[in-house]
């Protein structure tokens, strides 16, 4: 299928380079993209600390990357009006019953991520990804913003934790550092086509009010409370599919779920169309997978879920053990435009045995 598919692109490229004398106009010529052909690629989250974000994108091998504690709020560029909270630094809100963004308020230490945070709380994101829900632990953890504004309240923000810069034994992770402290904040709609945030600290009675525009090209424009201004995080919504990162997911425990934090985490670009699914070697092994193995029904999971790779390509790890790569997987990744991957991770560690430097290969199918 490889070599159907570059003779195909060979002969696009031809005829694109036709001059527009030839075919009596004058449009410039479009050369397709031709997806690459796989490689190997550390995609290096910053050591033990994890201080990136790194965004892949398969069919051109682009890594790009943003630092975690860089932004606080990403602002959804789709129809509905939905925000999310930066899960990568354990941020944590809860709305209040107020719609006066003035009104004092106190730091509330039951608002948090950890073993005591049950997840229908709803103090963060749903960890699908999903936005639609109506809270407690379902959609995003700041309601829908309502066009009418009196229906949209207050929040109290627990703006998390700074990267950290510890340095701990090969094998541990230190992404935690210190507590970036508190803020209320209240989100409106502005007009069609943006949003207002109302941002104060927990005493003051005055606020700040910022506006973000929507941008439909990615799927969230950013927003850092460090400096009141937005900032790149994401690439355009079609050009990664995968995101390495730290990540507040859900946790079964004693019957329900709690928020939980994971490093070496690995999600997927659904809400931009990147699909993925697991196989285990003992029904085909990596290197004997090809395209005539693909199930496309399997695919179908990851439309509503970014945690299909999630932590469960890597061994954590435990006092008696060093975390590792489960070699008994891989993965097959479908990108936004049909381009169709088999993935196998081969590090989790450099060579010092550090953690925060996954190495992958893949190959197009």
């Amino acid at each position: 299928m490889k070599k159907t598919f570059l003779f195909l692109s060979m002969a696009m490229l031809t005829l694109a380079s036709c001059s527009s004398d030839d075919n009596g106009n004058n449009v410039t010529p479009v050369t397709p993209e031709v997806p690459g052909e796989g490689g190997v690629l550390e995609a290096s989250t910053g050591g033990p600390n994890q201080g990136n974000q790194v965004y892949v994108d398969l069919s051109t091998s682009q890594k790009t990357l943003a630092r975690r504690d860089s932004w606080d709020f990403g602002f959804y560029g789709g129809a509905d009006f939905r925000v999310i909270i930066n899960g990568s630094i354990k941020m944590a809100v809860k709305k209040l019953a107020t719609s006066n963004i003035d009104e004092v308020q106190a730091e509330d230490a039951s608002v948090n991520i950890g073993f005591s945070t049950v997840s229908t709380l709803g103090y963060a994101d749903n960890p699908t990804g999903v936005l639609t829900g109506a809270g407690n632990g379902e959609g995003t953890a700041i309601a829908e913003i309502s066009a009418n504004d009196a229906d949209n309240k207050v929040y109290l923000v627990n703006m998390g934790f700074k990267v950290g810069t510890a340095t701990p034994n090969p094998g541990s992770e230190a992404s935690t550092g210190e507590a970036r402290g508190w803020k209320k904040v209240r989100i409106l709609r502005n007009g069609t086509t943006g949003y207002k945030i109302q941002v104060a600290a927990l005493n003051a009675t005055t606020h700040q009010e910022f506006t973000v525009n929507k941008d439909s090209n990615f799927n969230f424009t950013f927003f850092s409370l460090d400096t009141n201004t937005t900032v790149s995080v994401e690439p355009a919504k079609d050009k990664w599919d995968l995101n390495f990162t730290t990540f507040t997911n859900y946790f079964a425990y004693q019957g329900g779920f709690i928020t939980y934090y994971f490093a070496d985490f690995v999600a997927t670009n659904s809400k931009g169309g990147t699909q993925v699914y697991e196989v285990m070697n003992a029904t085909t092994a990596y290197d004997a997978f090809t395209i005539s193995n693909v199930v496309d029904a399997n695919f179908w999971a990851s439309t509503a879920d970014q945690r299909i790779i999630g932590s469960a390509w890597r061994n954590g790890g435990g006092p008696s053990s060093l975390p590792s790569v489960k070699d008994d997987r891989f993965y097959v990744v479908k990108d936004a435009a049909g381009n169709i991957y088999k993935l196998k991770f081969l590090a989790l560690t450099n060579d010092a045995g550090l953690r925060g430097y996954p190495v992958f290969e893949f190959e197009l199918l």
